[in-house]
């Protein structure tokens, strides 16, 4: 993946239903889209798993204080802030830098080391 320091507009908020994921292309980057009571977050859409592009299809939930997504093939839950599996140690998803300027929702790819 080619990093990418530019933010890329997506949508406009108010197209994010709460605690519902929606996926986007982002410079050829398949990204699931997030808005919780929690905030904004963005992650890869592929499922580390199962390889799938599903995440943003996933069961949106917490687990105690943390904001999860549950991969709806497997069930592993992510934590949307760190994109850590909290139920396999040492897998994650990727996450990408979201924000929202004047209403529109606007997502950065991590920067590649």
């Amino acid at each position: 993946m080619n990093a990418t320091l530019a933010w890329t507009p997506v949508c406009r908020l108010d197209r994010l239903e709460p605690d519902r994921g929606v996926a986007a292309l982002v410079d050829g980057v398949q990204v699931a889209l997030f808005r919780t009571a929690d905030g904004l977050f963005a992650i890869d859409n592929q499922d580390p798993v199962s390889g799938a592009y599903v995440l943003s299809r996933g069961i949106v939930g917490s687990r105690g204080e943390v904001p999860t997504v549950a991969s709806p093939l497997h069930k592993q839950v992510y934590d949307l802030r760190t994109g850590h599996c909290l139920d396999l140690p040492g897998v994650a998803v990727a996450r990408h830098a979201v924000r929202c300027r004047d209403g529109l929702v606007e997502v950065r790819l991590r920067q590649e080391d």
